[in-house]
């Protein structure tokens, strides 16, 4: 159950700094400026830079907000739709249409599925891929897959993944609890395990996964309430969580 590194898929967005900072947009065939809409809109190969965070879209919009001084002259949503493709120094995410509501700090990713690829680690979404930078947070939703390079998949109707910072002064993330819920199936070359929800604590390297567990390894089924795998040591527990529920399980007798 090797799921530590397919979920760090999850700080794609997490090396963005959430504290205002100004957006520059580029196109290749022309940028527009709509004065009574308050928008600008970039199209043909259209990037929108905003610190270590890209956008490129076939056409990408930047709307302004004028409402107070404060955000007066500065784009506060920008929209892409059309091939959106993401980069951050962590990862890439592919999708078709992109929110960023800067004001709201809330990132939205929609595709047929939305995706991050690392290069060796894949996580797609069927729903929408969410971000909050200032929160440090990210969800996806909706027929939730995420696959490492050595083929062990995750699969869950919902993953929240939450960040913290190394230290005051820096600005980089580091992954601190992911939760999945719904249909939570973990599929390896050798077992497959499922359970209703589970919780990943990358920095004690323990994986937990809750409610009606079953782990099929080979024919051989075991049951239970509660299961902890210790990435450090590789040792697993299964745990019934009530003494009028036992863990029990099914072996195979070889022939």
């Amino acid at each position: 159950m090797n799921i530590a590194r397919y979920l760090i898929l999850m700080i794609l967005f997490s090396v963005t700094s959430a504290h205002s900072a100004d957006i520059h947009i580029t196109a290749e065939k022309r940028v527009e400026w709509h004065q009574k809409d308050q928008k600008t809109v970039a199209i043909g190969n259209a990037i929108a830079t905003k610190e270590d965070l890209t956008v490129q879209a076939d056409t990408l919009t930047g709307y302004y907000n004028n409402s107070n001084a404060s955000t007066k002259g500065k784009i506060s949503r920008v929209t892409a739709s059309g091939n959106v493709r993401m980069s951050s120094p962590k990862a890439k995410a592919l999708g078709d249409n992109l929110d960023y509501d800067l004001i709201k700090d809330e990132a939205v990713l929609i595709g047929k599925p939305a995706q991050i690829d690392t290069g060796t680690e894949t996580i797609t979404a069927e729903e929408r891929i969410i971000y909050y930078p200032n929160q440090q947070k990210a969800i996806a939703l909706g027929n939730v897959t995420a696959t490492d390079k050595d083929k062990n998949t995750l699969y869950a109707d919902k993953m929240v993944a939450d960040f913290k910072k190394n230290n005051k002064k820096s600005q980089n993330l580091t992954l601190d609890k992911v939760d999945v819920f719904n249909n939570v199936k973990i599929v390896t070359n050798n077992a497959t395990v499922t359970a209703d929800k589970g919780t990943y604590l990358p920095q004690k390297g323990l994986i937990k996964l809750f409610d009606n567990v079953t782990i099929n390894q080979q024919g051989n089924i075991l049951q239970g309430d509660k299961a902890e795998t210790n990435l450090n040591t590789g040792i697993s527990k299964l745990i019934s969580t009530s003494p009028q529920k036992r863990v029990h399980g099914i072996f195979k007798e070889k022939k």
